[in-house]
């Protein structure tokens, strides 16, 4: 039984092969902490907590991605790469600039494509107009940073723009002919079981390819660590089994054929404060997939196309 559209069989369809993501920093910033709309960035980011040891912002693109291969050559499973512009919102800037640097990765024979994560309101149309060129014979996705659907909720986390921004978005980029990706939090502060399920019939009616996933995690220095500490009572934590639940009957009510790239994600013991749910990734995939059995169920169960129209 086919539980859910998932990564594996998306790289398989498109690439023949698995495919390992190589991440690289650009020293980029985003308009919510350079003063362009707002300062501090959102409540819940610290770039550090998820940035691999090989990425730094003094080091190249071509020594990251050197760096990279070296790290994953004892994995022969990976024939093929794609080169992950992570951190931070990797269309904001000089376009001139933001090219020379996607080129730089895509000059080695290795990297297959590029991953380009992003917010919804940094993608000037000269930079969409390139990466709709290249992605006429090269792998291009661009994941955006929608987070939640709620503008209350991005207002909330100091998101400085909202849900409309990321629908102008998608819509745009898959016109182009780019692969188009939705990243969202789960739990975001006040936000309740039904408004976390509104999520999936919201994105549902958009034309994306894929969705990753994961539960909110309260990470050291950040504004949401502080308010945490103040009163712990400000958001909502899940337990492993909990966040499964929810993740299923939320997998339920997705579009049947986006592909979900991640369901969860645990920064470093070094950065995290909570929730500790002391599983490795592979466990909890474990643990999901059994879940989902002893449902009975599978990703669009509950879909209705009514509500995305």
């Amino acid at each position: 039984m086919n539980f859910m559209s998932d990564y594996r069989a998306y790289c398989k369809r498109i690439f023949g092969c698995r495919v390992q993501k190589i991440s690289v920093t650009t020293g980029g910033t985003c308009p919510n902490r350079d003063g362009t709309k707002g300062t501090g960035g959102c409540i819940f980011c610290n770039n550090q907590s998820f940035t691999p040891p090989y990425c730094l912002d003094k080091h190249s693109v071509s020594s990251q991605i050197e760096a990279g291969l070296r790290f994953f050559a004892h994995k022969p499973d990976y024939q093929k790469f794609i080169a992950y512009f992570q951190a931070y919102s990797n269309t904001y800037g000089d376009t001139d600039r933001l090219i020379s640097l996607y080129e730089e990765a895509l000059s080695f024979d290795q990297i297959a494509g590029l991953a380009i994560g992003t917010r919804p309101d940094c993608m000037a149309d000269d930079l969409l107009d390139y990466l709709s060129e290249k992605a006429r014979d090269t792998y291009i996705l661009v994941e955006y940073g929608v987070e939640s659907t709620l503008d209350s909720t991005l207002d909330r986390i100091n998101r400085c723009h909202h849900f409309n921004d990321s629908v102008e978005a998608i819509l745009k980029t898959h016109e182009a002919g780019i692969q188009t990706a939705a990243h969202l939090i789960l739990g975001l502060p006040g936000e309740t079981r039904d408004d976390i399920l509104g999520h999936a019939d919201r994105i549902s009616a958009l034309p994306l390819d894929l969705v990753k996933l994961h539960q909110l995690q309260i990470i050291k220095g950040t504004r949401l660590a502080d308010e945490y500490a103040k009163n712990p009572q400000c958001v909502r934590l899940y337990s492993a089994d909990e966040y499964i639940d929810l993740a299923i009957d939320f997998i339920e009510r997705l579009r049947p054929d986006i592909t979900v790239e991640r369901l969860v994600s645990q920064s470093p013991e070094t950065w995290r404060i909570a929730p500790d749910w002391q599983l490795k990734n592979y466990e909890f995939t474990d643990k999901f997939r059994r879940r989902m059995r002893e449902r009975g169920t599978c990703q669009g169960r509950c879909y209705t196309p009514a509500i995305g129209k």
